[in-house]
């Protein structure tokens, strides 16, 4: 273990760890107790912070404080979501998507519509759909004389999602974007603006007929390239829903700002992808855009399989996606929808509590709701989080769904996290991040090399300093383990440290 004089040098923007330190964790009191004093003095509010830490392979004292307190957890609950998709659906589990008709084939031309039948895909890229569609031109198809008809009756949603009360001020932001059978491409375009001698040039990614640009943006001099924040991205709506995006803003030459946003229904953009990546392709769509469901007897043309569900899971938890992680908890309720269910959200939620009574675990007072955490109902107590874990790391599967998770100090959302504090590469955490909430959960190593599932939640107004509360959770954990010495020990004959 290391000692204090080497502790002393060791420091982080939001982890200081010194001799003189009289915050710190020396001294001959609960672990506990030195990390609520921390707290305490750092967010001002005793019942701020909930923490729960089990020791998983090695020597360690069960560690909670605040455990059983219902907190808003923020992303973390994909954790709950993933886990429990790798166990209910598999981790080989797959999303199609079928391209069908019930036409003939004349020549170079498909006499008939074009059916999409989606499965679900959370994650249906461009790529993937243009690699697909490319089929149809190499079959020797250049023209489709009927519809493209949309079909997106796997998934059943019974009155729409419970509405999320976002405080920024950007409604086509891309952690916004609500599940859909129709989803493609994340339902994003990217927007990007670059200066040279010319002036300025701007462009999206796709290229959709029902968004045009409007950039004022104004080339200047060669110089220091300005943030994303400088530029103003405005989305004009219009009446027939088609949409202008007007940009302004001052960009050096040699220069490129960029930005992504959702401007049209899932059921508008991904009708608009399609028939875009088609005219690229040099296949013409005679006919117009609906949606329906295929026909019994439609005959298959093609289609594009996802891949597997492990690594939807890493993209997930990696980088927090909301929307694969709600696209996920639709599937698992669509997958396992009960004759009685017409809403998969619902029916998902109820497999998730089923999965997690089923292994001993009780959900009282937690609520899922969306799968994502991005939700100001969501709630779990510490409690509930490590034992999660706890069974995580039992699971068949318990490899698949760490690799997903971010790496202290390298990649993720923790990259920038705990650096320089010779914790590189010593957890994986999920993190969360709401307005007032601050979450992290996941597996860490201690010095002695005995991994700690590790749950903790600040909820408090503000949060804006729960991460160095969180981040010292994780210090802590790694430098002086709770393990039964002067400075962490438990009471005789007890276990476990518990302060309520």
């Amino acid at each position: 273990m290391a000692s204090l004089t080497a502790l002393a040098v060791i420091t982080t923007p939001s982890v200081v760890v010194a001799e003189n330190d009289n915050s710190g964790f020396s001294g001959n009191r609960l672990w506990t107790n030195q990390l609520q004093d921390y707290a305490l003095k750092s967010l001002h509010n005793e019942d701020a912070m909930s923490m729960a830490a089990i020791p998983l392979n090695g020597p360690g004292i069960n560690q909670y404080i605040n455990a059983d307190a219902l907190m808003s957890p923020g992303s973390i609950m994909k954790l709950v979501t993933t886990f429990a998709a790798l166990e209910v659906l598999g981790p080989n589990h797959h999303w199609d998507t079928d391209f069908l008709t019930d036409g003939v084939m004349v020549g170079d031309t498909l006499k008939g519509n074009l059916y999409v039948r989606f499965g679900g895909d959370p994650k249906l890229t461009i790529e993937r759909l243009w690699t697909t569609l490319g089929e149809l031109r190499s079959m020797g198809i250049t023209r489709i004389e009927g519809d493209l008809i949309l079909d997106g009756s796997y998934f059943q949603v019974d009155g729409g999602f419970p509405a999320f009360e976002d405080n920024g001020d950007n409604p086509h932001a891309p952690f916004l974007v609500e599940p859909s059978a129709y989803l493609t491409n994340l339902n994003l375009m990217h927007f990007q603006v670059r200066a040279d001698e010319r002036g300025t040039q701007a462009w999206s990614t796709p290229s959709l007929g029902e968004v045009v640009i409007d950039n004022r943006v104004v080339a200047t001099a060669e110089g220091p390239c300005p943030s994303r924040r400088n530029f103003e991205w405005e989305p004009i709506i219009h009446e027939d829903h088609r949409v202008t995006v007007r940009v302004t803003g001052e960009l050096p030459q040699g220069c490129r700002t960029t930005t992504y946003l959702s401007l049209l229904s899932h059921e508008q953009y991904s009708a608009s992808l399609i028939r875009s990546l088609l005219a690229d392709l040099g296949v013409v769509v005679s006919g117009g855009d609906l949606n329906g469901v295929t026909p019994e007897d439609a005959r298959l043309v093609m289609k594009t399989t996802s891949p597997d569900l492990v690594t939807m899971v890493r993209d997930i938890n990696k980088w927090s996606s909301n929307v694969m992680a709600r696209q996920l908890l639709l599937t698992i309720g669509a997958e396992n929808r009960q004759e009685d269910e017409s809403d998969d959200r619902v029916a998902g939620i109820r497999v998730i509590y089923d999965w997690l009574e089923n292994k001993g675990i009780n959900t009282a007072g937690m609520v899922i709701d969306n799968g994502a955490g991005l939700t100001r109902h969501g709630r779990i107590t510490a409690r509930q989080g490590a034992q999660i874990l706890e069974h995580a790391w039992n699971s068949a599967y318990s490899a698949d769904l760490m690799a997903s998770m971010p790496i202290i100090a390298m990649d993720g959302t923790m990259a920038r996290r705990l650096r320089n504090t010779g914790m590189d590469g010593e957890g994986r955490i999920k993190t969360g991040y709401l307005e007032n909430v601050r979450s992290i959960a996941g597996f860490t190593r201690d010095s002695n090399n005995t991994t700690w599932a590790v749950v903790g939640m600040v909820n408090n107004d503000p949060a804006w300093n729960g991460q160095a509360v969180l981040d010292r959770i994780l210090y802590s954990l790694h430098f002086r383990p709770p393990t039964g010495t002067a400075i962490s020990h438990a009471a005789s004959g007890t276990s476990e440290t518990s302060i309520q």
